[in-house]
C-alpha cells in the first residue's frame, strides 16, 4: 500500500526527547526565579546605607539572558542526545525491517539473529525468525508437494493415453482387458485428486467442529476396511475407551480410515495382526493403530509422512494407495491441534499414536 512520506519515528523520538528536556528546565528555571523572586524587592533599594542590594530589574537583567542561554544549550543537547538515543534505540527495528523487505522478495533463509538481552524488539525479532523459519519449511514442502503431484498426476494421464495409442493401432486388441487396465488407472487418478482435495482442505482448516467420539470413529474404520484385512488374513483387534474430541467428523473418520488402512497394506502377508486402541487422560485423547510387519529403520520410519512417500517398495496392488495415507493424517491431526508419533516395533510393523485435545464436557444448561 503505498503511503506519502512523513517523519521518521527517529526525528519524532528525537523531538520528543528535546522537547522533554526543555520542558523540565524551563519548569526547573521557573522555580528558581520563583523561589529567587521571595527575597528580591521589587522597589530601588540603592539607597540603602549598607551596601549594594540587588532589586528585580537587577535580577531579571542578570538571570534572564542565562536562563535563555541554558534553554538554548538544553535545546541543543536534546536534540542531539536524542538523536543519538533514538538511533540506538532503534537500530534493531531496522534490523528487523530489512530482514522484512528481504523476505518480502521472496527469500526467506535470511534470519535477523538480534543478539542481546531479551526485549520487546529481540522478542519480535525472534518471533519473525521463527515466523521465516516455519515459512520456508512450509514452502519448501508445497514445493515438493506440488511436484511430486504433477508427477503422479502425469503418471496415470501418460498411461491412458499409451492403452489409448495401443488400441488405435491394434484394432484386434481384446477390449474388455483394455477397458479394465483404462477403468484401473482412472480410478487411481480419482483417487489422487480426492486426496489432493482432502488434503489441501486440512491444510486450509475449513471446517466445522463437533463433539465426537474417536472410539466410535474407530470402529466405523474397522467395519468399512474388515473385508480387505480378512481377504489378506489379517486380524483386528479393537479395544479401549471412550474418546470424545472436538473436530470435524469427515476428517476424523478419514484420519482413523487411513490409519487402519496403512496398517493393513503393510502388513506381514498373512497372519498379522492390527491392534487399535483409544484412550482419554486430563487433557488428551489418543488413538493407537499397530501392525506387524517388516522390521523398520528409524530413518525411514521419520519421513513416512511425507506426500506420495510408500513405506515399502513391496507394495504393488490395487490396495496400496497413491502415497498420501500418511500425509493426509498428519495434516488432519495438525489441523486439529494434535500430535503425531510413528516409532518402528522391535518385532516388525509400525506403531502409530494420534494425540488430540480432549472435548470439554457440554455446559449443564438444567434449571436448578
Amino acid at each position: 500500500m503505498g503511503r506519502p512520506p512523513g517523519v521518521s519515528v527517529r526525528l519524532k523520538l528525537t523531538l520528543s526527547y528535546a522537547g522533554f528536556i526543555m520542558l523540565s528546565g524551563a519548569l526547573l528555571l521557573v522555580v528558581v526565579w520563583v523561589f529567587l523572586l521571595r527575597y528580591v524587592p521589587d522597589h530601588d533599594m540603592s539607597q540603602v546605607s549598607v551596601g549594594f542590594i540587588p532589586n528585580r530589574s537587577d535580577l531579571e537583567r542578570a538571570f534572564v539572558p542565562n536562563a535563555a542561554m541554558a534553554l538554548v544549550f538544553l535545546l541543543m543537547f536534546g536534540l542531539v542526545g536524542g538523536w543519538i538515543l533514538a538511533g540506538r534505540m532503534l537500530a534493531p527495528l531496522a534490523r528487523i525491517t530489512h530482514a522484512t523487505r528481504i523476505a518480502a522478495t521472496g527469500s526467506l533463509s535470511h534470519r535477523i539473529q538480534l543478539p542481546g538481552r531479551a526485549d520487546e524488539f529481540r522478542e519480535l525479532a525472534d518471533a519473525f525468525d521463527t515466523m521465516l523459519a516455519r515459512l520456508e519449511a512450509h514452502v519448501a514442502e508445497q514445493q515438493r508437494f506440488a511436484a511430486n503431484a504433477s508427477h503422479d498426476l502425469r503418471t496415470p494421464l501418460a498411461t491412458t493415453r499409451a492403452l489409448l495409442d495401443v488400441a488405435r493401432n491394434d484394432p484386434d486388441h481384446n477390449t474388455a482387458e483394455l477397458l479394465e487396465r483404462l477403468h484401473t488407472v482412472n480410478t487411481r487418478a480419482i483417487e489422487l485428486t480426492e486426496a489432493l482435495l482432502l488434503l489441501s482442505r486440512a491444510d486450509q482448516r475449513s471446517f466445522t467442529r463437533e463433539n465426537i467420539d474417536l472410539s466410535l470413529l474407530a470402529e466405523e474404520a474397522v467395519e468399512m476396511l474388515l473385508p480387505l484385512a480378512e481377504k489378506r488374513g489379517l486380524t483386528i483387534e479393537v479395544s479401549g475407551d471412550i474418546a470424545p474430541v472436538l473436530g470435524s467428523p469427515v476428517l476424523l473418520l478419514q484420519l482413523t480410515t487411513n490409519l487402519v488402512h496403512n496398517a493393513i497394506v503393510h502388513n506381514l502377508p498373512a497372519e498379522g495382526t492390527v491392534w487399535i486402541s483409544t484412550a482419554a487422560t486430563p487433557g488428551v485423547v489418543r488413538l493407537a493403530v499397530e501392525n506387524t510387519g517388516e522390521r523398520l529403520s528409524p530413518e525411514l520410519v521419520s519421513t513416512l509422512t511425507e506426500p506420495f512417500l510408500r513405506g515399502t517398495e513391496r507394495i504393488h496392488n490395487d490396495h496400496a494407495g497413491v502415497g498420501l495415507g500418511l500425509a493426509i493424517v498428519a495434516s488432519i491431526t495438525r489441523a486439529h491441534e494434535g500430535t503425531l508419533s510413528l516409532t518402528p516395533r522391535t518385532d516388525g510393523g509400525l506403531r502409530i499414536e494420534v494425540r488430540l485435545p480432549v472435548a470439554a464436557p457440554p455446559a449443564d444448561h438444567s434449571p436448578l
